[in-house]
Formats: C-alpha cells, structure tokens, sequence
C-alpha cells in the first residue's frame, strides 16, 4: 500500500517539474525574440552587461578622431544617433588659418638717426634702407601677374657634346672653362699646361713665417666648380685638385684633393708618394694614390718605405732621398686627363694614372658646371669631350617638389612645445626642399607638437621673389620678412623668429638655425626637457671669452664693437632660448631699445645677457653636439650639410635608428 502512494507521489513531482521547465522554456524564447532584434538594430557592444531588457549602457560609441579609428574596432552596427557623452569626448584641436606669409615684424625708421657715427648706429641706417626697398618690392610683387602658357623651367638647355679653348681664350675668360650642363659619366678633360717656377712667398697662410721670411712656392689648383647651383655666393668645388710641386708643409712633392661647400672644407686626401694601401677601398678599381716610380723602377716601394719609416725611428739625419719623379716638374709640359668614371674621378698625366678620388655625397656631376686653373701655371689649352647635350633648366626653383605630402602641418590653436625659425635665403630652394624631405617628417613636427617656419628675406632679383611667393603660397612654411636681404641684417631675421614664436606659434621655446642644418628634433626636445620648466634657457654650443676679430673678412671695427670681448654667445647654426627671453627681445625692439649688431649670434648672447642681468637668471647649457663646423657623432645638430646630405642622414637615422654622419664630402 505505501509502495503504491509513493509510486504516486513521484509521479506527481515529475509532472509538476516538466511543466515549471516548459514554463522556462517559453520565457527564455519570449525574451530573446524581444531581445534578438534590440540587439541587431542597436549593436552588440551596447546591451548592458549586468542584465537583458534594462535599457541601460555600459558605455556610449563617439567618434573623435582619426588616432581613435585607429586605436579602436568599429561597432557592428552604428547608432542611427550617437549618444554623446560629454566627458568621455577628447577636447577637440582647433587649427588656426594663417593667411598672410608676410612677417609682422615692422621697422620703425623714424626713430633712425642717419647722421650718427655711434658703432651701432650704421646697422640702424642700413636696416631703414631695405626697409624702405623691401616695402616697394613687396607692392611690386603682389601687383605682379605672370604670364599664362610660358613655362620657363621646363625650357631645354641645349649644351655642346665638346669644348675646346686656346690658352690664351682661357685666360680671357678668367682662366675659367664654362661647361653649360656639367659632366655625366664618361665625360672627360685635358689640360695641356706648363708649371712655373717656384717663387718667393711671404704669405702667412702658406707658411708659417716670421717677419722678412719667404718660402719658395710651386703649385697650381684645377677645380670643378658648381656655378649654377648658387646665386651670389661662392660655389661649391665639386672637385679641387691641387699639385703642390714645392712649399708643402711637409717639405714634399705633394698631390691634394678636396671639396668645399659654403666655405667648409671637407677631409684632404693627399697623395705623398707612396701607394695607397692594399686594404684600403679602390675607385672603379683604380687605387687612390700611385707610387711616384720610373716605368723601369719595379723594385723600390716596400724597401724604401721601410728603410724610410727606419731611419726616421732611429733618428739619422739623413733624408732618404726619392728616385722616382713626381708627375709635375717646373716649366715643363704635361698633359692632364681628368674622366669622370662610376665611382669617382680618375687623372692620368702624361699617359699614367696618378690618382683616383671618389665621389663625395652632396656633389654631382651635372652640378660641375666650371673648370678654373689657378695659380702658378701656364695653360697651353684646354679640351672637354662627352659632355651631356642637354640638362633641365638650371632654374634654381627647379628642385622643388609641388607634392602636397611636403606641405606644413597646420597651425594649431594651442601653444607648442618648440618653435624653430630656419633661416633661409631666396634663391635657396633646394636647401629649403631637403629640409622638407628630411627631418621635417619627424613626427613631433607632422603632430604640430612642434612647429617649423623659413624666414627669408626679398631677393634682389625680381623673379626670385615671385618664385618665392608661389613656393611659400603652396607649402605653407615660409614667413617673408619684408626687407632687402642683406648678411649684415641677418639679426632682423632672428628678431622676426622670435616675434612669431611668442605672437603666432605661442611657443614654450624658440629654436634657430640654418637651412644647411640637420636638426634631430626628439634630442633638441630631450636636451630642452633636461631644464626646469620655472627656468630661463639658453643652450646651444657656447663661446665664452671670444675676441672680435680686427682684420679679414669678418673684421669688426672699434666702433662697431668696442669692447676686447664678446659676451658668451652660442653659436648661429643651431640654438634654443626659452620664451621669456624671446618676449623680451621683441618688447626690446619694439621700443627700440634693442641694440642690433652685425653678427647674429653675438647678438642674441648680448640680448641674453642683458634680460640676464635685469631680469630672472638664466640657464646656460653648453654642448659639443649642437655642432658648428659639419657633423659629429651623437649629433643634436649638424651644420654645413647639402642638400643630398640632408637626405642621406636621414635615412640613415630611419634606417638605423640612430643618427649616422654622412660627412664623405
């Protein structure tokens, strides 16, 4: 009997619980068909997680911005309406439209007294002249319309496939062969001339002589120079060949060749006598440096140079004497071949090879547009064969490169960590192009968390600055100071930087420098982060207790600088001052208490010193790596670069990761 009530029992209970999971059953298909189309129109990554149906959000999807899209996936689904969430929203980066290229910096003349003798008063009378040109050629460019369907820069040259002049046409034309589209490969030279016989030099640049010293002097120089790559500046020398048959320092027959940029000389090689080494590199598998010996002399190299290299240690006074002639002698004949091979440049003289020198980066040969023969030598005459027949026009504006990829960021509504004012010339399209090309893509001047502009002033040549116009209406980079430019008013560019960073760029810094200077703009930023925030900076490669030189080119007066020193001062070519210094300049200047001096950058260290002096102190910081004179390793900045070295250094620094000189000049 109880076993049949409970047969029962459980029977019930099963009945019962199949009906409460039935139940279930149509409740959980009730929800999610309610559920299920809430999700497919409203996306997956909205439901709430903390329950089905509630209606509430974890988090709202906005899109702010392109680094976002990046970061981010996209939903499956977008709402028809965003939700906004306020507070979850980045501040938005407004950008700021510049619409004028012309600086702001305005030169009061009124002020100038023109008939003072003060020392500082003739940069004054000078700055109120191109001033006043500046003015009347700006209105004459901005009235200027070129004219539609002539394209000058796509004319083509046409050149000579040879060029042969006497010595005495060569002399007329000061002793300089025009070559109208440089050298290719394969192109050759000969010269036929005659060395003269040594002199007497009194010259102390030759030698180091005393009063009524001379020195007994032979030596001519054959140079390939770049005419058309500048305009009112000392060209480049592609090549410089220089026999030095006496008066060589080293009391030798000397062969030296070089090549120079902007006055910078590179590293010499010099050819003393002795072969170059074995595991030394070849040019097109010529060595560098031939042994001077006899064609009948094939037994002297390694004896002599050993016996040489002995005598000298064990310190016998007697010189070893040479047997083997030098290439070149006195008031004799030769015949000089220079070609133009794939790795560099080969002489042969009077048949033989004598020396090989490689090509150097930042020197082509389309670019050597100029042979010159100088010193102590007589040319017979002079013959250039494979020449290219043609080359793209030497206009200078020809090197840039209309692509919008090389446009300057714009401008943000925020200040800037970093402001740098290159300092730039008209004509200097090509420098101004590799910058853009090179360490203008870094990312800290793409993101406008740096800011980079060319001051340059108007050119004396009124298609340049129409040219200028059009390159800085394009890019966007370029701020006119509108005054005729002149090296003695560099300073009224430096004070038009400083105006723009503090007025325009709102810069925490000021940085200046050159349009032949590479500049790593993370180890400037790292360099300037160093330094606290509460302080004045001025850093650069500093100069304390230099003296004004009296004489020579960059001679300065007594009335121009009085004083027996100069103030510390950091060199031109790369320096950063803080903002406080830069707003104290151009309050300076603009109540015209602000002394200009010739030299820029013993300007600024006088600028610096007197807000120094009158205001909160200021941090000097002093470094070898803001380089003057070319590059160096661990550079911050590198100075007297071309431009193919702009380029080259930096890809190396995106290749390697590091930065990596390309000093083969």
């Amino acid at each position: 009997m109880k076993r049949a009530k409970f047969d029962l029992f459980m029977s019930l209970s099963r009945q019962r619980s199949l009906q409460v999971l039935i139940l279930f059953g149509l409740l959980y298909v009730i929800l999610v068909g309610l559920e299920v189309p809430f999700v497919f129109r409203n996306g997956f990554s909205l439901v709430s997680q903390d329950g089905f149906g509630t209606g509430q959000f974890s988090k709202s999807f906005v899109l702010d911005s392109e680094e976002e899209l990046e970061e981010k996936e996209a939903p499956n689904r977008p709402l028809d309406v965003p939700l906004m969430v306020p507070n979850q929203s980045k501040p938005e980066r407004k950008i700021r439209e510049i619409k004028s290229h012309l600086s702001s910096l305005i030169f009061d003349g009124s002020y100038v007294n023109m008939t003072s003798n003060d020392g500082f008063s003739g940069i004054l009378k000078s700055a109120k002249e191109a001033f006043e040109v500046g003015k009347k050629f700006w209105k004459e460019l901005e009235l200027y319309k070129k004219e539609v369907g002539i394209v000058e820069s796509n004319k083509i040259e046409e050149c000579p496939h040879s060029i042969s002049i006497s010595g005495s046409e060569f002399l007329g034309k000061g002793r300089m062969m025009v070559l109208p589209c440089g050298l290719t490969l394969g192109s050759h030279i000969t010269v036929v001339g005659r060395p003269k016989r040594a002199h007497q030099e009194h010259d102390p640049k030759i030698s180091l002589l005393r009063e009524g010293q001379f020195l007994m002097v032979s030596q001519f120089m054959m140079e390939l120079q770049g005419l058309k790559t500048v305009d009112g500046e000392d060209p480049p020398r592609i090549l410089h060949f220089n026999p030095r048959l006496s008066g060589d320092w080293s009391g030798k027959p000397m062969i030296e060749q070089n090549t120079c940029y902007r006055m910078q000389w590179g590293t010499a090689q010099r050819c003393d006598g002795w072969r170059s080494r074995d595991d030394e590199e070849t040019v097109d598998g010529q060595v560098k440096c031939e042994e001077w010996i006899r064609d009948n002399d094939t037994n002297h190299s390694e004896q002599s140079k050993a016996s040489w290299w002995l005598n000298r240690l064990v310190g016998r006074k007697k010189k070893v004497a040479f047997d083997w002639p030098f290439p070149f002698s006195e008031d004799r004949l030769f015949v000089l071949t220079l070609s133009a091979g794939f790795e560099g440049y080969h002489v042969n003289v009077d048949g033989r090879h004598v020396t090989s020198f490689p090509y150097r980066i930042g020197f082509a040969l389309e670019d050597a547009t100029g042979l010159s023969l100088n010193g102590d030598i007589d040319v017979d005459s002079v013959f250039a064969a494979s020449l290219p027949t043609s080359h793209p026009s030497f206009a200078p504006q020809r090197h840039l490169d209309m692509s919008n990829r090389w446009k300057a960021p714009p401008l943000l509504d925020q200040p800037v960590d970093l402001f740098i004012g290159i300092l730039s010339a008209g004509n200097h399209f090509a420098e101004r192009m590799a910058i853009r090309r090179s360490w203008l893509q870094h990312q800290l001047i793409k993101s406008s968390n740096v800011v980079a502009r060319f001051f340059v002033a108007l050119h004396a040549r009124k298609d340049i600055n129409v040219e200028l116009k059009k390159e800085a209406e394009f890019f966007g980079d370029i701020v006119i100071v509108p005054f005729m430019d002149n090296y003695d008013l560099v300073v009224l560019k430096t004070v038009a930087i400083c105006e723009y960073g503090v007025h325009v760029a709102f810069a925490k810094n000021i940085m200046k420098c050159d349009d032949d200077t590479f500049v790593r703009v993370d180890a400037v930023i790292k360099e300037i982060n160093k330094i606290p925030e509460n302080r004045s900076l001025y850093v650069g490669n500093i100069n304390y207790y230099h003296k004004p030189l009296r004489n020579g080119k960059w001679a300065v007066t007594y009335e121009e600088w009085p004083e027996e020193d100069y103030p510390p001062y950091a060199n031109g070519p790369g320096y950063i001052i803080s903002s406080a210094i830069a707003n104290f300049i151009v309050s300076e200047f603009d109540t015209h208490k602000l002394k200009l001096f010739k030299m820029e950058d013993v300007s600024m260290g006088m600028w610096v010193e007197k807000f120094n002096s009158s205001s909160r102190p200021v941090q000097y910081v002093h470094s070898l790596k803001f380089s003057q004179s070319g590059c160096v390793d661990d550079y911050y900045t590198a100075h007297y670069q071309s431009p193919r070295q702009m380029i080259c250094m930096w890809n190396k620094l995106q290749q390697l990761g590091r930065p990596q000189c390309c000093n083969m000049r």
